[in-house]
């Protein structure tokens, strides 16, 4: 961030700051930043220094926090993961309120962009080499389209990079972010008997909510800027995880499990879509050693640690 604006507190904007995500970013960063939120949904258990914006980051009145702030950084979380919403609804939140976010920060000359995208836009495939680096073909969204805008905003803020040198653009892609989220590996790593498909048993990397709230932590630096995978401990197993977690877990035939969870999926008892099959069967690990070496990143929580918060509630 700009060093001209030290003779006050850095002043940082959180987008989607009501997720799981937004709250545990605003927690952390509220210490050392003055922070504003946006969100449209109803933002609740905010410590009281933050000011929170009830508005649609499409609408006019997200322009508005531009021009009556004097804004340092945008975090921008603002984005829609839920499968069931249609496509067109997804790509309507997702990029195009992307877009306006970007145009409003480089109008209104705010120095530094931090934007939360996910090591899934590489896709797990069997054919993927063993550690993926930044710079790896983005193929998550051939068979997933909830992938797909993901990697459509991935995609629109790496081409924002280049354009604008003059705003440090950094997007992270963490790896399976768990903890006491209310997130899909959260939940599912938390069933108590949980398929598994018959045959497969790839190597799996998980991350802390809060390492990865450290990584955004870390991309407020000044100077910081670019594209960093973002992962926490050794990748294992995933038979090694519900081993570690006490769990029997039901191996069955890819078919049957493809029909349980179409089934499940159009009955509304199950979030878990068909193509996310693909996670429990393929590996996407990722090489994340430029974070660790240009963003000074390092996870603090262990596997034993991570999987020990997992067996407690989500928080709200």
């Amino acid at each position: 961030m700009s060093r001209k604006r030290r003779g006050r507190k850095q002043r940082v904007l959180i987008t989607g700051i009501g997720g799981n995500f937004g709250r545990a970013v605003a927690r952390r960063l509220h210490r050392r930043y003055e922070i504003i939120g946006m969100d449209r949904r109803p933002v609740h258990h905010m410590p009281k220094d933050i000011d929170v914006e009830n508005v649609d980051i499409r609408r006019r009145r997200a322009e508005d926090v531009f021009r009556r702030e004097r804004i340092d950084a945008v975090v921008h979380l603002n984005i829609m993961h839920d499968p069931r919403t249609r496509q067109e609804e997804h790509h309507a939140f997702n990029i195009v309120g992307t877009q306006k976010i970007f145009q409003l920060a480089s109008e209104h000359r705010v120095p530094k962009i931090i934007v939360l995208s996910s090591a899934n836009v590489y896709g797990p495939d069997p054919t993927n080499n063993q550690f993926l680096k930044e710079d790896a073909p983005l193929m998550g969204g051939q068979k997933f389209d909830a992938i797909r805008d993901l990697i459509a905003l991935d995609m629109f803020c790496n081409t924002f990079f280049w354009r604008h040198p003059e705003i440090e653009t950094v997007i992270l892609r963490p790896v399976h972010i768990v903890g006491r989220v209310n997130n899909a590996p959260s939940r599912y790593l938390r069933l108590e008997r949980p398929i598994t498909v018959m045959g497969f048993d790839p190597m799996i990397q998980l991350i802390h909510v809060e390492d990865v709230v450290s990584a955004v932590e870390r991309s407020l630096t000044p100077g910081v800027r670019g594209v960093y995978n973002i992962a926490g401990p050794s990748p294992v197993p995933l038979s090694l995880l519900f081993d570690k977690m006490g769990k029997t877990p039901r191996p069955v035939p890819e078919p049957m499990a493809r029909m349980m969870l179409k089934a499940g999926w159009s009955l509304k008892v199950s979030d878990w879509p068909v193509p996310e099959l693909d996670h429990i069967k393929y590996v996407c690990m990722v090489d994340d050693s430029l974070a660790r070496q240009k963003l000074g990143f390092a996870h603090e929580y262990s596997l034993d640690r991570i999987l020990d918060d997992l067996s407690r509630p989500p928080r709200h």
